[in-house]
């Protein structure tokens, strides 16, 4: 049985998120999904990045989204970074936690390995629905048994000069700041699902 080993498809490693994970505001290759496609490429993991990432999409939209998008790409990896927008809008804690949860289990379901990426919400939105926010994200991870970043921009947000215009989303010089966030956690994932070469 031969294969040709280089038109052999890689597994893919989907990224679905919000606009943090969009490139909003940038050229698309500037994004840290697409700088994550070109470190993966020079540690010779053997991975291809899909981007899923919709600006403005909430955890029911992600819900809606998924399982055709898990049909389509049939990812071995899925990043899953939403809920910011539902959490901005004030949906209520207990909607956001199922459709996380819903989308985390059809992942899993699948046969993808999940990484869960957390949000933090400015303390405008009031103590008790911050916290609960938050919480969510670290429930679904243990609940699950997935793995957690629980927050994307972490150092991001303190300097003004790494957010756009907005107040809300990181410029194209912090894309690489998000991917020293995903990558300690990622690398290790991308290891034990690599394919033998």
């Amino acid at each position: 049985f031969y294969c040709d080993t280089a038109s052999a498809k890689k597994p893919v490693v989907l990224v679905f998120g919000d606009s943090i994970s969009a490139g909003y505001g940038m050229e698309q290759e500037q994004s840290w999904v697409s700088l994550l496609q070109r470190r993966i490429d020079t540690d010779e993991l053997g991975f291809q990045v899909i981007n899923a990432s919709v600006s403005g999409e909430t955890t029911g939209g992600g819900v809606t989204r998924l399982p055709k998008t898990l049909e389509l790409h049939d990812p071995a990896l899925v990043v899953l970074e939403l809920g910011g927008n539902d959490g901005l809008r004030g949906y209520p804690i207990s909607k956001i936690r199922d459709n996380l949860r819903r989308m985390t289990e059809a992942s899993l379901e699948h046969g993808a390995t999940v990484l869960l990426i957390g949000m933090v919400l400015p303390p405008n939105y009031g103590r008790r629905y911050v916290a609960a926010f938050e919480k969510s994200f670290h429930e679904i991870a243990d609940e699950a048994d997935v793995q957690l970043i629980p927050y994307l921009l972490d150092g991001v947000t303190t300097d003004r000069e790494l957010i756009q215009r907005d107040g809300i989303h990181p410029t194209a010089e912090a894309q690489v700041l998000l991917l020293e966030d995903v990558w300690p956690v990622l690398r290790p994932m991308l290891q034990e699902l690599a394919p033998a070469s």
